[in-house]
């Protein structure tokens, strides 16, 4: 696959979370959060679970000890993410936390120069706040007063942050992208469902009337999404992945306005604007920075 590939199907994974910021939407009209956020990693585990298996058969060697640690702490990152963005919503506006979530594309490339040393394209850096910019704009360009929740929605972007990184550094040093996932979807189902259990009441009704928005989640936004993820980032470094993700914030708005027929003011449109600025010089830049460099390299008669 090459890195242009890898892009495109990023955005599609982006594409895909955008409609779930729908489905979520509705679904907690009926049903607790946290025992959604179970449901639905527990529907993508089932979905996953044959895929991986068939690629654990296919290996040629079992993972190591230290291998499915770092599986592990991927789920245990996306159980934060998913698990503490919940809880910060109770307290918090949806524009503040559209706006804060966003924070991880900021996050990974600083969390991934100092936790690896590895220095991104610096395309990156004025890319990542370019994308900031745009969901904030995106969001409504107006954050009401901070509180208990906010706070809770940047530690929540922080574990987006860490499972990003994470789940690209995995993947690449295991090829096995899909038993990722199956390891990462069981353990934030088993770990939300004991925080549920432990703070929301259970009902089998609110199950029947939210099966729709369990299945979308469950399999595209879930199965799909990331599975379509940690592929990408076989072959895309985690900052410039971030900032491919980040444009979920658009799908969530075209979503929005295609199925629930919310609007957005002009500073949603330029908001979107900077958002697609974003993803297009992260991609092309580092193209025409190559091509510079062979034509140079051609003209000099070097190999």
């Amino acid at each position: 696959m090459t890195r242009i590939q890898a892009n495109l199907v990023l955005l599609l994974a982006a594409a895909i979370w955008g409609g779930g910021f729908v489905a979520q939407s509705t679904a907690m009209e009926v049903m607790a959060p946290f025992w959604f956020v179970s449901v639905r990693f527990m529907v993508a585990t089932f979905v996953i679970l044959p895929f991986a298996l068939a690629e654990t058969s296919r290996a040629t060697r079992p993972l190591t000890r230290p291998e499915r640690a770092s599986f592990t702490g991927v789920g245990i990152a996306l159980l934060g993410g998913a698990t503490v963005q919940q809880a910060g919503l109770l307290t918090t506006t949806v524009t503040n936390a559209s706006f804060l979530t966003g924070l991880y594309v900021v996050l990974v490339p600083v969390i991934s120069l100092a936790l690896f040393r590895r220095a991104p394209h610096w395309i990156v850096w004025p890319a990542a706040l370019t994308a900031l910019g745009g969901i904030y704009l995106l969001s409504g360009g107006d954050l009401a007063a901070l509180t208990g929740g906010d706070l809770l929605v940047m530690i929540c972007a922080l574990f987006w942050s860490m499972q990003i990184i994470l789940a690209g550094h995995a993947v690449r040093a295991t090829g096995r992208p899909l038993t990722l996932c199956a390891w990462q979807f069981a353990v934030t189902a088993l770990g939300s469902a004991v925080i549920a259990a432990v703070t929301e009441p259970f009902h089998v009704e609110a199950l029947r009337q939210a099966y729709l928005e369990i299945l979308y989640a469950g399999t595209l936004a879930s199965g799909l999404a990331f599975v379509l993820q940690v592929v990408g980032q076989r072959h895309t470094p985690a900052p410039q992945a971030a900032i491919f993700l980040s444009s979920e914030a658009l799908f969530g708005a075209l979503f929005g306005a295609l199925l629930l027929g919310e609007s957005l003011p002009v500073s949603g449109y330029a908001g979107c604007a900077l958002l697609f600025a974003a993803v297009v010089a992260v991609e092309l830049v580092p193209l025409w920075a190559r091509r510079r460099t062979i034509a140079a390299r051609l003209a000099e008669g070097t190999p």
